[in-house]
C-alpha cells in the first residue's frame, strides 16, 4: 500500500557555495579545505557529533603516515594537523609511547577528537547542522540546486552551487541515479566497544572465545583491540563480524546493530566467566553507530584495481597515499587476509595458525606506498556537473578496497573533494573538468604531502 504525502511549502534554511553531506572526518576535512580557500560552506550530519566511524563507531586507529620503509612522510594535511592538535591534549599517541612495539600508527582518544572537529568547524566559519538528516535532492530544470533535510525545526532546503557526498553509502549520488554497484561479498561490519579491566592477557581471552564461543552463539572469527590514550584500564575492542548484512538496507542495518551488541555481551561474559582477572570487566561504551566497512560503490572515471595498490602503480592525479596492506574481511569465511607491499600474504583466524604465503616475486624492487587517483572519486556520468563523492563509496575492486578504505586514506579524499569543489566553483567549470594541475598544487599548498 502507498500513501500520498500532501504537498507543502518548504523554507530555504541556508544558502551556501558548497554543501557537504556527511560529517565524518572525510566530510569535515572536505568542508575545511573548501572554507580555507574562501568558499561559504555548510555541513550536514545526522549524528550528534562529527567524526563518523572514528567517533560514532569509536575506531581509534589512524594508520601509518609514513611509507613502508618508515622513512618518508606520505600523509600530511589535516590528518597530520589534527594528530598534532590532539597530542597537545594527550589525545593521540603512538602505541610505543605506552610500551607496545612501534608500527608508526597513532591511537586516538576519539572523545577528544569530537571536540577538536567542532573547533575546526568553528575556526573555519563553516555552518554546521547536527542531528540533521539528508532526505532528497532538489533538482530544478535539470539543475541540482539544493537538498531537502529534516531536523528539529522540520523540513527545509539547503541551496548550494557545489555538493560533496560524504555520506558513506552515497545517499545523494544514489538518489540522483548515478550508476552504482554492490558486490555480493561486501566486507562485513563490526560493532565496537570500550571495556574497563577486560582480560589482561589477550591470548588467553582469544583462546577462551575459541573454546566457549558456541555457548554464547558467537561465530568463528578474528578481531583486535588496542589502548586508548590516557585510559590505562580501558581498551578498545573491534572483535568479530556481523555476516550477511548489507547496511545500506534498513532491515539489515537494524539486524546488524542489534547482533553486534549481542556479540559484545557474549565475549564480555566469556571474559568474566573464564579469564583470569576478567571478573572486574565492565562495559564502558558501545559505538553509537555500527562499524560499517562497505556498502555500495559508484562508477567513476577510474576504477582502482588490486595491482594499482599491490605494485604501487603511479597515477596521473594522485590525491591520497598510503602503505596500509590490502586487508580483506571476508564475507564468506571467518578471519582476515593481509596482503603486504613486501610480497607477503597472511591469513589470520582465531584458534588456528597463521597461513603465510608469498603473493609476488620479491627479487624485484618493492613499492613503498600506493596512490589513489582523483578520477576514482569523480562520478562517471554526472549530468549535473556539481557533485563530488568522497569516502568508502569510491570506485575500486575488492582487493584495492581492502587498502584504500581506511580512515587516513578517506581523510585525504575528503581534502581532495573539498579542494576540487572550490576549483569548480571558482572556475565555473564542472567538477570533472577542473585543472588537475591546480588541484595538486592547491593540495600541497594546503599542507598535503608532496610525494613527487
Amino acid at each position: 500500500m502507498n500513501i500520498i504525502e500532501s504537498a507543502k511549502s518548504v523554507p530555504v534554511i541556508y544558502d551556501a557555495d558548497i554543501c557537504v553531506l556527511g560529517g565524518s572526518c572525510t566530510g569535515v576535512f572536505a568542508a575545511v579545505r573548501a572554507a580555507r580557500l574562501g568558499a561559504k560552506v555548510v555541513i550536514v550530519e545526522k549524528q550528534n557529533s562529527f567524526g563518523g566511524m572514528a567517533t560514532q563507531a569509536m575506531v581509534n586507529i589512524w594508520h601509518s603516515l609514513l611509507d613502508d620503509a618508515g622513512k618518508k612522510q606520505i600523509v600530511a594535511g589535516l590528518t597530520w594537523e589534527v594528530i598534532q592538535r590532539l597530542k597537545k591534549r594527550g589525545g593521540a599517541i603512538k602505541p610505543n609511547d605506552e610500551g607496545a612495539d612501534s608500527k608508526n600508527y597513532h591511537v586516538l582518544n576519539t572523545e577528544e577528537l569530537k571536540i577538536e572537529l567542532d573547533e575546526l568547524i568553528r575556526e573555519n566559519n563553516i555552518k554546521p547542522y547536527l542531528h540533521t538528516f539528508y532526505c532528497a535532492p532538489y533538482v530544478k530544470d535539470g539543475v541540482l540546486e539544493g537538498v531537502f533535510v529534516e531536523n528539529k525545526d522540520g523540513r527545509g532546503v539547503i541551496l548550494a552551487k557545489q555538493f560533496i557526498d560524504a555520506t558513506g553509502d552515497g545517499d545523494l549520488c544514489h538518489d540522483l541515479s548515478f550508476r552504482s554497484y554492490t558486490r555480493p561479498n561486501i566486507q562485513p561490519p563490526t560493532a565496537c566497544a570500550k571495556i574497563y579491566k577486560g582480560a589482561p592477557d589477550e591470548k588467553e581471552l582469544i583462546n577462551n572465545i575459541v573454546l566457549h564461543r558456541e555457548e554464547y552463539g558467537l561465530p568463528e572469527d578474528w578481531g583486535w583491540r588496542d589502548i586508548i590514550p590516557g585510559m590505562p584500564d580501558i581498551k578498545y575492542y573491534c572483535y568479530m563480524h556481523i555476516f550477511g548484512a548489507d547496511c545500506s538496507k534498513a532491515d539489515d542495518l537494524t539486524f546488524a546493530e542489534m547482533e553486534g551488541r549481542r556479540q559484545i555481551r557474549g565475549y564480555l561474559d566469556i571474559m568474566k566467566k573464564y579469564c583470569n582477572g576478567g571478573r572486574e570487566a565492565a562495559l564502558v561504551a558501545i559505538g553509537s553507530a555500527l562499524g560499517v566497512r562497505e556498502t555500495r560503490h559508484f562508477i567513476c572515471r577510474y576504477r582502482i584495481n588490486g595491482e594499482d595498490i599491490s605494485y604501487g602503480r603511479p597515477c596521473k592525479t594522485p590525491v591520497a597515499h598510503g602503505c596500509y596492506p590490502i586487508d580483506i574481511h571476508s564475507a564468506d569465511r571467518p578471519g582476515i587476509t593481509f596482503r603486504y607491499l613486501n610480497g607477503t600474504e597472511v591469513y589470520k583466524q582465531w584458534g588456528k595458525p597463521n597461513i603465510v604465503t608469498k603473493w609476488r616475486n620479491t627479487d624485484t624492487e618493492l613499492p613503498l606506498y600506493w596512490s589513489v587517483p582523483f578520477e576514482a572519486i569523480v562520478p562517471d556520468e554526472d549530468k549535473f556537473g556539481n557533485v563530488m563523492l568522497c569516502g568508502r563509496m569510491l570506485d575500486c575492486d575488492t582487493e584495492s578496497f581492502g587498502a584504500v578504505r581506511i580512515m587516513i586514506s578517506l581523510n585525504q579524499l575528503g581534502e581532495a573533494a573539498g579542494t576540487a569543489s572550490y576549483l569548480a566553483l571558482d572556475s565555473r567549470k564542472k567538477v570533472g573538468d577542473i585543472d588537475t594541475g591546480k588541484l595538486k598544487k592547491l593540495l600541497v599548498a594546503g599542507g598535503s604531502a608532496d610525494v613527487s
